[in-house]
């Protein structure tokens, strides 16, 4: 059985090469080029804080490139979960393909050597049939193994994870996390003690193989991605900006009944708060107003908080990105300038 993180390049070959790089208005086909790294096909990689507008510019690009979006979001891939995930209606999507939505139930998984699997080979299919994969969200995790490859780890193993829950259950997840820190420190390190997800994980990697998870990511590592990917991070202009959106938007979410979605959600006996699909921000918040841990207006506060410290933490992660072309989402020339760039890009590539 193939390891769960154990992700393989793309096969080398032959591409039918279209102009990926041309709007939609002109078509005309390329040459049958062999793959080498200037011929590559192109792919675009649309990054940015929640809030920031991410999802209308990968639908203009798709428009104008013939493209098809790649979802690249952990929430967007449950069912069940709209409002609180700002998951574009089918009306909203205008007739652009989208992919990687709604393909599970929230009492599922999706572990970023999933996404990286179920990606490359969207990517392939895409470019395949002459179009452009545009790839776009705030999971910047997802978008690290994507762009930088994955370490060979285990596959996970139900049984170990049901004994580390128990424990945790018994113990808490900070005796958990002092365990990490004796079996493998510089995990412990990067991991925070309140992240049970990934001080799960680690733990398990370890028990497992018997070699530290950090050990294993050091040593090993996947093929780079096998196209010339434009790296697009897009950002308000100032961060003030931004934190006034991210309001503006929970209180709409509230609006459009998110407290019900959740309340739907949280009357399901197989969901738990512990899940992945239940630990996302503004979810969390709202299971915790249902359990009567705190009340509305302290839901509201705190879902705001919660939504502003992650994009604080996706915009310091977007600042070390190599290679990328940064633009100011709301500007008049958005659309216009990106396409630009992106054809230049190409030009340079070839």
């Amino acid at each position: 059985m193939t390891p769960d993180f154990a992700i393989q390049g793309l096969e080398r070959g032959d591409f039918r090469q279209n102009d990926h790089c041309r709007p939609a208005s002109d078509s005309a086909p390329g040459p049958i080029v062999t793959q080498t790294a200037a011929s590559l096909p192109p792919a675009i990689a649309l990054m940015g804080p929640t809030a920031s507008g991410k999802t209308r510019l990968a639908i203009q690009l798709a428009q104008a490139l013939q493209g098809e979006v790649i979802s690249v979001d952990s929430a967007l891939v449950y069912r069940g979960m709209d409002i609180g995930t700002a998951k574009p209606t089918p009306a909203e999507r205008e007739g652009v393909p989208h992919h990687l939505i709604d393909i599970l139930d929230p009492v599922e998984s999706f572990s970023t050597g999933q996404f990286r699997r179920e990606a490359l080979a969207l990517m392939k299919d895409i470019s395949e049939r002459g179009r452009v994969p545009i790839l776009a969200g705030g999971t910047l995790l997802y978008f690290q193994g994507l762009l930088q490859g994955l370490s060979e780890l285990p596959a996970a193993d139900p049984e170990v994870r049901l004994q580390i829950e128990h424990e945790a259950n018994e113990l808490g997840w900070s005796r958990l996390h002092q365990e990490l820190a004796r079996v493998d420190a510089p995990s412990a390190l990067r991991i925070h003690p309140n992240d049970p997800q990934r001080i799960q994980r680690a733990l398990e990697v370890f028990r497992v193989s018997g070699t530290p998870l950090s050990q294993l990511i050091a040593s090993t590592r996947t093929p780079p991605l096998p196209f010339r990917c434009f790296k697009v991070t897009l950002a308000p202009g100032h961060r003030d900006v931004l934190n006034q959106l991210i309001s503006t938007r929970f209180m709409h979410m509230l609006e459009q009944g998110l407290i019900e979605e959740v309340r739907k959600l949280h009357a399901r006996e197989d969901l738990h708060a512990d899940l992945p699909s239940m630990r996302a921000v503004g979810y969390r918040q709202v299971w915790a107003y249902l359990d009567d841990e705190y009340d509305r207006e302290t839901m509201i506060e705190k879902a705001i908080i919660a939504t502003r410290q992650f994009a604080k933490r996706q915009r310091t992660w977007l600042r070390k990105i190599g290679e990328a072309n940064a633009y100011e989402s709301g500007a008049s020339t958005l659309v216009s300038t990106v396409i630009r760039d992106f054809t230049d890009f190409c030009k340079r590539h070839t």
